[in-house]
């Protein structure tokens, strides 16, 4: 299994994904999300393998969610429009990110990776 972790080094809860992964021996390609962004067809792949909500994909803490007011803007838009936002900047994206050959999780719970892995 080919698995990515596209993640923001600096982020707490990135660390101990990646730690979670190495102390499993679980091999991965590793991925950072302020350097190297989705793109919007990486984006729309992700979420359609996910079957997860698309408001999952946004990092709703993180300062550019909240200062271009997304949460009274995103109900408004289209998946596509959303799409198109979270490739502008990985610091709009929930972090991390685990993607499998057949699924993709965001965020970290380690029983939710758990049933992947």
């Amino acid at each position: 299994m080919a698995l990515l972790f596209v993640c923001y080094p600096k982020c707490s809860t990135c660390k101990k994904a990646e730690q979670w992964l190495k102390s499993r021996g679980i091999e991965y390609t590793f991925r950072d999300i302020k350097e190297d962004n989705p793109s919007k067809d990486e984006l729309k792949n992700w979420y359609e393998k996910s079957g997860l909500d698309i408001k999952r994909f946004f990092n709703t803490s993180g300062l550019i969610y909240k200062e271009l007011n997304l949460k009274d803007r995103l109900p408004g838009m289209t998946v596509d429009e959303k799409l198109e936002l979270l490739s502008t900047d990985g610091m709009l994206v929930k972090r991390p990110i685990l993607v499998g050959d057949d699924f993709v999780v965001t965020g970290f719970k380690e029983a939710e990776w758990e049933k992947h892995i």
